[in-house]
């Protein structure tokens, strides 16, 4: 069987995700916000909430396209899954080691976090995408919300630290978790069942991008989006609410909806208009370096200083604020861009 070629278009999609994820993580006052830019207290979502798990779903269609590839090629299973778990270990150190920046605090850094997350559904998703097909995505699917669910719903409430993954990562994290609660933490454990089934999400898609004929990958995308979408307005209705600090199954179908819509469009332009998806892919060629390396930044520059001198030009609050977040994420694009002009791209 012949490899795919490389999707340009999922290399801007993961682009536009890091981008958004770089954008909404790095306002200038995070007291003055445009609501789109900043997640929904608990119940509901904005476009925020998208962010996250959109890369989250990019991952796993890289994932099965990846070791699809590699195993075609002649690497074993066990050789597989070690690939994937040390680029796990990397990815969850990394994050931790973030944590402990620009305060070295072993006694209250938090464990739990964005990358941690992610290599933590890396390392759940490798074993089901070596081993099986799609019938065993579906299936490794259904458990991990049976398994989330079945606890959630009968023990504690859904509300802010009174859960029981937040029950959960008390026990496990003690004061290591988010500081603006250490109660709950948005990156616990139980929570992550459901996240690893938004990446797993991304591995059909990926096995459904390998099979179908080019002409009707797009047009097939969208309508499974449309059915997603759908699906997750129904759950949160009947079943559980939308929510992205828990990471409820309504949450990560509703948003594997959007993933798809988003995935089909540029899926559809990108062959057509590849220079006006250019600045995302250069973002999705270094995504996990751009995101980390963005993290450091926030938490090592005189960001009052900066902001300060923003403040002074004669600006609404919420504008000064997006005008931080904006100059901050042209500074990244600037990394990115050499990075890419140097053809230096960061894997692990």
């Amino acid at each position: 069987m012949q490899d795919p070629p490389r999707l340009g278009s999922l290399d801007a999609l993961r682009g536009f995700a890091i981008a958004s994820m770089v954008l909404v993580n790095n306002p200038g006052d995070w007291n003055h916000i445009y609501g789109p830019l900043a997640h929904a207290k608990w119940n509901g979502w904005t476009f925020t909430d998208i962010v996250f798990p959109l890369f989250l779903f990019c991952a796993g269609v890289a994932m099965t396209l990846s070791i699809g590839r590699r195993a075609r090629e002649g690497t074993s299973r066990k050789g597989l899954l070690a690939g994937a778990w040390r680029r796990a270990a990397i990815i969850f150190l990394v994050g931790v080691a973030l944590n402990f920046v620009p305060a070295f605090d072993p006694s209250t850094v938090r464990i739990p976090g964005v990358l941690q997350r992610i290599a933590l559904c890396v390392a759940i998703a490798a074993p089901v995408v070596i081993w099986g097909g799609w019938r065993a995505t579906i299936a490794a699917i259904a458990v991990l919300f049976a398994a989330y669910s079945v606890p959630m719903l009968a023990i504690g409430r859904l509300e802010p630290g009174e859960d029981f993954g937040a029950a959960i990562d008390r026990a496990v994290f003690g004061a290591h978790l988010w500081s603006q609660s250490r109660t709950w933490d948005p990156e616990g454990l139980v929570s992550t069942l459901p996240a690893a089934a938004s990446l797993l999400f991304g591995v059909l898609a990926g096995y459904s991008i390998v099979r179908d004929a080019p002409s009707s990958q797009a047009s097939r995308m969208a309508l499974a989006g449309a059915a997603f979408l759908g699906a997750g307005l129904a759950m949160d209705a009947f079943f559980m609410p939308i929510n992205k600090n828990l990471w409820t199954p309504s949450y990560a179908v509703f948003m594997t909806g959007w993933s798809l819509v988003a995935f089909g469009l540029f899926h559809a332009l990108y062959d057509r208009v590849p220079g006006l998806f250019l600045p995302l892919t250069i973002f999705g060629m270094n995504a996990l370096f751009i995101f980390a390396f963005s993290g450091l930044v926030a938490r090592l520059i005189n960001k009052a200083w900066l902001y300060g001198w923003i403040r002074s030009l004669p600006l609404d609050l919420r504008n000064a604020s997006l005008a931080y977040a904006i100059l901050f994420e042209i500074a990244m694009f600037a990394v990115a861009w050499f990075m890419w002009k140097k053809r230096w791209f960061v894997k692990v």
